[in-house]
Order: C-alpha cells, then sequence, then structure tokens
C-alpha cells in the first residue's frame, strides 16, 4: 500500500494527541539530580504509574494529591504530582495554572520549569512552551529529555525538520531511547510519510525500556495505514483486558473521525474495524 501524501485531519489529530502523550512523559520526569535509571522521576506519581490506573483510581489519586497542594502549594514536589495527575486526567488549564503557581515560588528550578513547559504545550501554549523548555535546558549539562520535548513542540508547531534535529540530539545524547525514537516516527506521520514512520516505531519497541506507550504508538501507524486486525494485536499486548478494550476503542473512535476507517480500508483493501475483535 502506498502511504497517502498527507494525513486527514482525523490522522493528524491522533497523532498530535500521541506526541503531546510523550512530551508529558519527557518533561514530567525532568530532574537536576542525576540518575542512569531514574534520572530525575517525580516522587510517587509519574506519567508511568498513572498509565495502569483505572478512573476510580486517578480521581482517588487527584483528590488525595490535590488536598495536599492546598496545604502547601508552595511545595515543588507536590505541584509537579498535582499538574502530572491533572494533565494525565485532560485536565490541562487546571495543570497550567498549578504550574503557574510553582513556577512563581521556583522561578530557576529546572524541574519546575521543564514541566511548567510541557502544562504550556499541553494547554496550546506552544510558543511560550518553547521559551520555558529552553530557559530549563542547560547547554553545558543538556538534558535529553528536554531536546525530546522541544521537538515535540516544534512538530505540533509544523516545524518538522527542526523537530528532528531536536530528536536527533536528544537520541546522541540518549542513544536508542525509545521513547525519542517513537517522537521522531511520530514526526513522520504528521508529514504524511507512514512507511517511515513505521519503521522508526518498530525500532523504537525493540529497544530496553520500551513501554506500552511506544507500542501503542506503533499501533496507530498501523491502523492510520488500515491494517486494523495488526493494530489491534498490538494494541492489545502487555495492557490488562480492560485497558486494551480502552485503547483499541480510542484507536477506532478516532480513525473513524470523517470515516476514516472505511476510507483507508477501502484504499488498502482490508477489513473495516467492525468486522475484527
Amino acid at each position: 500500500m502506498t502511504a497517502p501524501a498527507a494525513p486527514t485531519p482525523s490522522k493528524t489529530y491522533l497523532a498530535r494527541t500521541a506526541i503531546v502523550a510523550f512530551l508529558a512523559l519527557s518533561v514530567a520526569s525532568c530532574a537536576t539530580k542525576r540518575d542512569v535509571q531514574t534520572t530525575g522521576s517525580i516522587p510517587k506519581v509519574s506519567a508511568a504509574s498513572l498509565e495502569g490506573m483505572n478512573a476510580t483510581e486517578l480521581a482517588g489519586t487527584e483528590k488525595s494529591v490535590g488536598a495536599a497542594y492546598v496545604r502547601d502549594p508552595k511545595n515543588k514536589d507536590v505541584g509537579l504530582r498535582y499538574a502530572t495527575v491533572l494533565g494525565m486526567t485532560g485536565k490541562n488549564a487546571q495543570a497550567l495554572a498549578v504550574m503557574q503557581q510553582v513556577a512563581i515560588a521556583h522561578p530557576a528550578d529546572r524541574d519546575v520549569l521543564a514541566a511548567y513547559g510541557k502544562a504550556q504545550a499541553a494547554a496550546g501554549q506552544l510558543e511560550q512552551a518553547l521559551a520555558t523548555i529552553g530557559r530549563a535546558q542547560t547547554p553545558d549539562h543538556p538534558d535529553w529529555r528536554l531536546y525530546s520535548a522541544e521537538g515535540a513542540v516544534l512538530d505540533q508547531l509544523g516545524r518538522s525538520e527542526e523537530a528532528r534535529k531536536k530528536y536527533r540530539m536528544a537520541l546522541d545524547a540518549q542513544p536508542n531511547e525509545p521513547s525519542v525514537i517513537s517522537n521522531l516516527g511520530m514526526s513522520y506521520v504528521l508529514s504524511g510519510d507512514l512507511r517511515t514512520a513505521e519503521t522508526y516505531m518498530r525500532n523504537a519497541t525493540v529497544q530496553a525500556g520500551a513501554d506500552s506507550r511506544v507500542r501503542q504508538n506503533l499501533a496507530l501507524v498501523v491502523g492510520l495505514q488500515g491494517r486494523f486486525a495488526e493494530a489491534e494485536n498490538i494494541a492489545r499486548r502487555e495492557l490488562s483486558q480492560q485497558q486494551a478494550d480502552a485503547n483499541v476503542t480510542y484507536l477506532r473512535s478516532m480513525l473513524s473521525q470523517q470515516n476514516s476507517w472505511a476510507r483507508l480500508a477501502g484504499k488498502d483493501g482490508k477489513e473495516k474495524p467492525g468486522n475484527t475483535n
């Protein structure tokens, strides 16, 4: 099958959604305290730990961390945790408001600036996010996560060549990092080169440390090419039945916008999504 010359609006939206998800993962875990395995992870609540929670657990976490934030709104760790939870539950405007307050209390903190940039990007303030992430980066000791985050914002602005340069800078600093390779693949989705995107995605999935988010992005790219049964099979691997069903439902609903499932299936000669389980 020949990849379409440019993504349809629904495919572009889905790709941007996936890139934003990785942007959240990248900048939420930046910190000045270095460790090879857990570089700068925010204590107790992170994007990765939230991934496995159901709606009830997420609501409970939001309530408890929110209460801690109300008691001590200047506490850096609490503010970062609360903004992370809010962002993961789709409350981007509230997450940005929280990070604005944390940034006022900690105006020069690299962790805070990184998370603030993430919140700005999620809220659609892309140019502001670039500036904030740039302030968080230190040329003498650069953080690969910030390069990747900057690339994700540039991709959302349509500046793909600049974005890919940032991803490659991130890979120079952190070779074979699956989240960066996946973001690089999503960059090619946004420019309509689905075959190249899939190559990067498959490369990302075989790297050490690749998690379900990387594999879900591979499922997305495979689905965008009309190979729906294969996409659903990838989406269901290594997830609970509930998580897999939710991901497949989301994949189908996004790709069905403007009848893109049927359009892609018709072009590729594959089955429509209603024929797969």
